[in-house]
C-alpha cells in the first residue's frame, strides 16, 4: 500500500523524537521572520498588485483545503512558512503590508514580508533590458529588508528580549530569520525572454552574491543569529515552464530529446537550479566562516520534490498526473495562460494531496508540510531547523 503524505509526516514526527535523550532541548525560537517570493507569501501580493493589475489568487478555489477561503496564499492551503511557525509554536505570520502587521500583539511572534512575483535582484534590472512585458511590482529581496529595517524598533520590542539593542545587538537572538526561496523569478524571466540556457547560466553568480549579500546585512546589520538561506526547486518541471517552453516542433535529431530527462522536466533548466543551489551552498558555507557565531542553516528545496516527482507512488501522488497542475485547464500540463487558477470556470481537482503542482507554479499543502518537515528535522536542512538553536 502506497504511504499517504500525512502518513508520511507522521512517520518523520515519530522519527524526530529518537534522539530526544540525546541532551537538554534546544532553547525555543521567539519570533519568526520571513521574507520570500509566493512560495511563501501570504497576502503581500494581493495587497500590492490590487491596484495595478488583475489578481486571481484572493479567489477561490484558493485556500480550500485548510482556510476554506482565499487567504492570498498561492497554494490549496497553508505555505511552507506556516508549518514552520507552528512548529516554533507561533502563529501564521502576518503578511507585512496587511492592516494586522500594526499591531504590536500578532507582531510579537514576527512578520512575513515575501511577495509574489519577488526577485532577488532589484526590478530596476529586467526592466531597463526589456525582459519583461510589463512593469513589475518593486518587492526585490533588497526592499523587503528595507520595509523589515522600517520596522525593526517595534519589531525589536515586540520580541520581548533587550528592548533597543537593534542594529547587531541581542534583540533578534532568539529569532528565527528564513530567506528565501529566491531566484525562480529572476532566471523565469530570462527563460521566457527567451534566454539561452549558457545566457541564464551566466546569471547565476549575481543572483547568488545578491541573496549573500542579504543574509550578511541581517547578520551584521540587523543582529540575526539564526538564518535559515533556501535553494531553488526544480522549476524545470512546473506545469507553467513546461508549457511556455515547449517544443513547438517534433525533434530533428536525436540529441534533442536531451531537452527532457527521464520524468519529463526541462533539463537545461533544472541544470541551472542545481548550479544555483550549489554556488548558494558554497556561499551559505562562506557566510559560516565568516559569522561563526550565527547560525546559518542551508535548505534543500530541490531534493524533496524531485523525491516526490521519481516516487510518486509512495506519496499517494497519482503517476499520469506528476507534471500537471491541480488547479487549472487544457494542455499537457493542465495549465493555460489565459485561463489560470483562480478565473471563473478554472476547476480544482477534488483532491489536491495527490497532486505536487497546485496551480502550475505553486505546490499543493500536502508538497509544501513535506518540505516544511525536512527543513524542520532533516534531512532536508544543514542543520535541520529545530536543531539550529543555539543551547543555552
Amino acid at each position: 500500500m502506497a504511504l499517504t503524505p500525512v502518513l508520511l509526516l507522521l512517520l518523520a514526527y515519530c522519527l524526530s523524537g529518537v534522539s530526544s535523550s540525546a541532551g537538554p532541548p534546544p532553547r525555543s525560537f521567539t519570533s519568526l521572520f520571513a521574507l520570500g517570493d509566493s512560495y511563501i507569501d501570504a497576502g503581500n501580493f494581493v495587497t500590492m498588485a490590487t491596484p495595478v493589475a488583475p489578481v486571481w489568487v484572493d479567489k477561490p478555489p484558493y485556500g480550500m483545503t485548510f482556510f476554506e477561503r482565499p487567504t492570498g496564499r498561492f497554494s490549496d492551503g497553508r505555505v511552507i512558512v506556516d508549518f514552520v511557525a507552528a512548529a516554533l509554536g507561533v502563529p501564521f505570520l502576518p503578511a507585512s503590508l496587511a492592516n494586522s502587521s500594526d499591531d504590536d500583539v500578532a507582531r510579537r511572534g514576527g512578520v512575513n514580508f515575501a511577495v509574489g512575483g519577488a526577485t532577488a535582484v532589484d526590478v530596476a534590472f529586467f526592466e531597463r533590458r526589456r525582459l519583461v512585458p510589463f512593469k513589475l511590482l518593486n518587492n526585490s529581496l533588497d526592499v523587503q529588508l528595507g520595509w523589515f529595517e522600517e520596522l525593526e524598533p517595534s519589531l525589536c520590542n515586540a520580541t520581548a528580549e533587550t528592548a533597543g539593542s537593534y542594529g547587531g545587538g541581542r534583540c533578534f537572538s532568539r529569532s528565527l530569520f528564513l530567506v528565501g526561496e529566491f531566484g525562480v523569478n529572476d532566471y523565469t524571466f530570462l527563460w521566457t525572454a527567451n534566454k539561452t540556457e549558457s545566457e541564464v547560466m551566466a546569471f547565476v553568480p549575481r543572483v547568488v552574491r545578491t541573496i549573500a549579500s542579504a543574509v550578511e546585512r541581517l547578520i551584521v546589520r540587523d543582529g540575526a543569529a539564526h538564518v535559515v538561506v533556501t535553494g531553488n526547486p526544480p522549476i524545470g518541471c512546473s506545469p507553467t515552464l513546461l508549457t511556455l517552453l515547449r517544443r513547438t516542433s517534433r525533434p530533428t535529431s536525436a540529441a534533442d530529446d536531451d531537452d527532457y530527462d527521464h520524468i519529463g522536466c526541462l533539463r537545461g533548466v533544472n541544470d541551472v537550479a542545481r548550479h544555483h543551489n550549489a554556488l548558494l551552498g558554497a556561499a551559505v558555507v562562506g557566510l559560516r566562516a565568516r559569522h561563526p557565531r550565527a547560525t546559518i542553516v542551508f535548505a534543500d528545496f530541490y531534493t524533496p520534490i524531485r523525491r516526490i516527482l521519481e516516487n510518486p507512488n509512495q506519496f499517494g501522488v497519482v503517476v499520469s498526473d506528476v507534471l500537471k497542475a491541480c488547479c487549472g485547464t487544457g494542455g499537457a500540463y493542465n495549465w493555460n495562460g489565459s485561463a489560470v487558477c483562480g478565473m471563473p470556470g478554472v476547476p480544482a481537482c477534488a483532491n489536491p494531496s495527490a497532486y505536487v503542482s497546485w496551480d502550475g507554479v505553486h505546490f499543493t499543502e500536502a508538497v509544501n508540510r513535506y518540505v516544511a518537515e525536512g527543513w524542520l528535522y532533516g534531512p532536508y536542512a544543514h542543520p535541520p531547523i529545530l536543531k539550529a538553536m543555539r543551547r543555552p
